[in-house]
């Protein structure tokens, strides 16, 4: 579990493809305690197991469901990442609950300062557009931000503030990129469970 507020901006060193997926290393600031073998690890907003770690790297293995479903199929050594560790416990939840299942991936429409921040308009998958709200939380390459207008139905416009520019890779992110996108998790339950509606009948109490 996860809060969408990034702790990192990591390099990817290198990605060695295999037939089951991929195998990424990648370079960090965190210590080694906080890397050790099975820790998990949000990259870009997709949860990653750490499988072996060195001082200030960390290798995962990416499956292909991984590698179809998010941006790290196209990632290569250079590239810069969100990264993230696991909350613990009694944290503060600074951001919102994400849990590092990327549902998609959207696609950069538009940037457009405004003052010292940015506007922002995503694209995001059609499946994806009804569990978007209003003023509420979407997870966008691992951040957690906030729902600003749905200019569209498949769209959403966000602001960017100095400081997500600066500490995330929206710093660096043009028009046309893609990003990976996870819809807040009480959208998608409440989406579920209507798709059962009437179906489900309340159990006798006694």
């Amino acid at each position: 579990m996860f809060t969408g507020l990034i702790e990192d901006l990591g390099t990817v060193a290198a990605v060695e493809r295999k037939p089951e997926g991929a195998r990424v290393t990648i370079l960090t600031r965190f210590s080694e305690s906080d890397l050790r073998h099975g820790a998990s690890i949000a990259v870009d907003g997709a949860c990653l197991t750490v499988i072996d770690a060195g001082p200030g790297r960390f290798s995962s293995d990416v499956s292909q469901e991984t590698l179809a479903r998010t941006t790290l199929g196209a990632r290569s050594a250079g590239d810069r990442v969100n990264l993230e560790r696991p909350m613990a416990l009694g944290d503060r939840l600074g951001g919102h609950l994400v849990l590092g299942h990327v549902d998609g991936v959207g696609k950069i429409l538009e940037r457009k300062k405004v003052g010292e921040a940015e506007r922002l308009v995503v694209q995001l998958p059609a499946d994806l557009a009804p569990l978007v709200v209003e003023k509420g939380s979407i997870c966008l390459d691992g951040i957690s931000l906030t729902v600003n207008e749905l200019p569209a139905v498949d769209q959403i416009a966000l602001m960017l503030i100095p400081e997500t520019l600066r500490a995330t890779t929206w710093g660096e992110k043009r028009a046309g990129e893609a990003v990976n996108v996870e819809a807040d998790i009480l959208g998608k339950h409440v989406a579920r469970l209507l798709q059962f509606q009437g179906q489900i009948k309340e159990k006798p109490h006694g």
